[in-house]
């Protein structure tokens, strides 16, 4: 499997995706990564950049012996990464997305499921009928006559 590509925290849009390379990684060998810590230190071997300098004074701190909480908890370290080097506004952006998000007359209905999935997953719960109404809304109207003529 490919390792995640190293991460600078430059560009907020690839925080998310970092995290989700280093997750398929632990999910892909759970008995490596069987510890939070395991995968923070993993994590931290792809930090290049400002990242680097962030996490540079905890690494200092693991290589003095001290227990550092951080460097101990997978689910910290992430929401620390997408709080300092992440889109601030990823969830409002996404959330316009959503709202104008419409497939193209001749687009192709994969991707555009493949689109909206991935908005979703950005913005997390709606609640099924929010989610179901912006789906259908964003069809083509060849389409919507379709599904209205074949219940």
């Amino acid at each position: 499997m490919k390792a995640p590509e190293c991460f600078d925290g430059t560009q907020p849009f690839k925080v998310r995706t970092f995290i989700k390379s280093c997750q398929l990684i632990f999910h892909n060998d759970l008995a490596r990564f069987s510890q939070d810590r395991k995968k923070v230190l993993y994590a931290t071997t792809f930090l290049i950049g400002r990242d680097a300098k962030w996490i540079e004074p905890y690494l200092s701190n693991l290589i003095n012996q001290y227990t550092n909480y951080l460097l101990n908890s997978w689910q910290l370290f992430e929401s620390q990464l997408f709080t300092l080097f992440g889109d601030p506004n990823e969830f409002g952006k996404a959330e316009a997305k959503l709202d104008a998000f419409r497939m193209k007359e001749c687009g192709n209905v994969s991707l555009y499921i493949a689109e909206f999935r991935s908005l979703v997953s950005i913005i997390g719960d709606w609640g099924e009928r929010a989610l179901i109404h912006h789906f259908r809304k964003g069809f083509p109207f060849r389409i919507l006559d379709h599904l209205a003529s074949h219940p």
